[in-house]
C-alpha cells in the first residue's frame, strides 16, 4: 500500500481524541493535506473528529467564524419608528417602552429596548452637543444670566447671586451682585448694564427663568414671556429672546463669562462690606475683564467696545422702569417688618397689627388702615436692622417693654350693684 507523508507538522496540543471544533491552524493543515489527495476518512483519523466535520471544512473552504442564527424579534420592523421616538424622547428607553405597549402591543423589558437603541446613544450625545457657533454685528445682542457663589462678607459667608451682561459683538461685561434672583433683580440688573454701557441693543437673549419666561415649549419653541417682561422691554425698546429650553449653550458667551467671573472676580477673596465688594467688581470690570485679549476675537473689549457703542440705542433719558412689590406682613414684638431677611421698625402701638408693605424706588413704605406709617430706604445688606427712634417713642429701651403713657382707663362699674338705700327700703327701713 502506497503511502504519503504530509510534510506539515499537524499541532495536537489543542486537540483531543473527539473534538469537533479545530483550531485555525489544525483546519488550514487539513486543507493542505486534502490537496495532496487526503481523503475525509483519513483526514478524519489524523485529526481526530469526525468525517462529517471534515467534509463541512472542505465544503466550505476551510475555517469559518461562527455566525450566531438569526433570531427574530418583536422589535422586527419597528426600526424607523424606534428611530424618532429615541431621538424624540432624548434616549428615554422606558417611554419607548410604554408607547410601545400602548401604541403596538409589544410588551418588552426595559433592559431588551435599552439593548435595541444602545447603537443610537453615541448620535444622540453628539447631536445634543453640536453647536454652530455665531456672531452677531455691533449692537444686536445683549446676553444676560445669573451666576450663584458664596462669598465672604465681613465674617459671614453669603451666598450671592451675580448678575452677568455680555454684548455679542464686542465681548464687554457688566457684573452686578444680589441676594437674591427674583424678577426684580433681573430688572435691575439689566437696567444697570444699559447705563454702564450707555445704550440698549437690539435684543437681549436670556435664560428660561422662572421670573421671566412662563412657558417655553421644547419641540414648537413657543415662548410665552410674563405681563411685566414685556412691560420692562417696551419700555427700554428691546426685544426679548430666551434660548432653546435646556440648551444653555445657545448663549455660551454669557455662560462662559459667568464662570470666568466666578473663577476669577470672586475667586476666593474677602471683602469688608457689601460696598467694598460692589466696588472691586466694578474695578474688575474696567481694569481686567474690558482690558484682556480676548480667546475668540482676539481683541481687546474695550477697543472693540469703540465699534459697538454707535450702534446701541442711546438711552433717550429714560427714567428707571420702578418695579413695584406688594407685600403684607404683620408687626413682631420688636416693633419691625421683615422684609428680605431685613427688620424695619414701625410705630410700636401696632404691635401684632397686619401692614401693607410698598417697595418701589428703592424705598419701603409701610400702611397700616391707608395711611403711611413708616417709609425707609431699601438695605442693600442682610439681616440688618433698620430703626427710626421716632417709632420707639415711648418704649424703655431699643428692645424693653412697653412703657404706658396715661394711666389704664378705671373699670367700668358692675350692672348688678344697686344703691343701699334700695335694699333698705326693701327690708322695711335703716338698720
Amino acid at each position: 500500500m502506497e503511502t504519503f507523508e504530509s510534510g506539515h507538522s499537524v499541532p495536537r496540543g489543542s486537540m483531543t481524541r473527539g473534538e469537533e471544533m479545530l483550531q485555525p491552524e489544525e483546519v488550514a493543515a487539513m486543507m493542505r493535506l486534502h490537496g495532496l489527495g487526503w481523503g475525509a476518512k483519513r483526514l478524519a483519523r489524523e485529526f481526530g473528529c469526525a468525517r462529517n466535520t471534515v467534509r463541512r471544512y472542505l465544503r466550505q473552504g476551510g475555517s469559518a467564524p461562527f455566525r450566531q442564527p438569526a433570531r427574530r424579534s418583536a422589535l422586527d420592523g419597528l426600526e424607523d419608528w424606534l428611530r424618532e421616538r429615541f431621538f424624540r424622547h432624548g434616549g428615554n428607553a422606558d417611554v419607548i417602552r410604554q408607547e410601545l405597549a400602548a401604541e403596538h402591543g409589544v410588551v418588552l423589558s426595559l433592559r431588551h429596548v435599552e439593548r435595541r437603541v444602545a447603537g443610537w446613544r453615541r448620535e444622540l450625545k453628539a447631536q445634543t452637543r453640536a453647536t454652530v457657533r455665531f456672531e452677531t454685528p455691533p449692537g444686536k445682542q445683549l446676553q444676560i444670566d445669573f451666576g450663584e457663589a458664596r462669598v465672604w462678607i465681613g465674617e459671614e459667608k453669603l451666598r450671592v447671586h451675580l448678575f452677568v451682561a455680555m454684548l455679542g459683538f464686542s465681548r464687554r461685561m457688566h457684573v452686578r451682585a444680589s441676594l437674591r434672583e427674583r424678577q426684580a433683580d433681573w430688572f435691575e440688573g439689566m437696567e444697570s448694564a444699559f447705563l454702564h454701557f450707555g445704550g440698549v441693543p437690539v435684543e437681549v437673549l436670556l435664560d428660561n427663568a422662572r421670573a421671566l419666561v412662563e412657558h417655553h415649549d421644547a419641540v414648537t419653541r413657543e415662548v410665552r414671556f410674563s405681563a411685566k417682561l414685556h412691560a420692562f422691554a417696551r419700555h427700554w425698546g428691546f426685544r426679548p429672546r430666551a434660548c432653546a429650553p435646556y440648551r444653555a449653550r445657545t448663549k455660551g458667551k454669557d455662560e462662559r463669562g459667568v464662570g470666568y467671573v466666578k473663577k476669577n472676580a470672586v475667586a476666593g477673596r474677602r471683602f469688608d462690606s457689601w460696598a467694598a465688594f460692589e466696588a472691586h467688581l466694578a474695578a474688575w470690570c474696567r481694569d481686567v475683564a474690558d482690558q484682556r485679549v480676548h480667546g475668540t476675537t482676539g481683541e481687546l473689549p474695550a477697543v472693540r467696545f469703540a465699534h459697538e457703542a454707535p450702534a446701541l440705542r442711546p438711552l433717550g433719558g429714560r427714567s428707571p422702569f420702578g418695579q413695584l412689590r406688594d407685600l403684607v406682613r404683620r408687626v413682631q414684638a420688636d416693633c419691625a417688618v421683615d422684609v428680605d431677611t431685613n427688620s424695619y421698625s414701625v410705630p410700636w402701638r401696632l404691635i401684632g397689627e397686619t401692614v401693607q408693605v410698598t417697595i418701589c424706588a428703592g424705598r419701603i413704605v409701610v400702611r397700616h388702615a391707608g395711611e403711611v406709617v413708616a417709609d425707609h430706604a431699601v438695605c442693600s445688606g442682610r439681616r440688618q436692622r433698620i430703626t427710626d427712634r421716632a417709632h420707639l417713642a415711648g418704649v424703655v429701651g431699643a428692645d424693653g417693654p412697653v412703657r404706658r403713657t396715661t394711666p389704664p382707663p378705671a373699670p367700668p362699674p358692675a350692672s348688678l350693684l344697686r344703691p343701699l338705700a334700695e335694699y333698705e327700703l326693701a327690708a322695711g327701713g335703716g338698720w
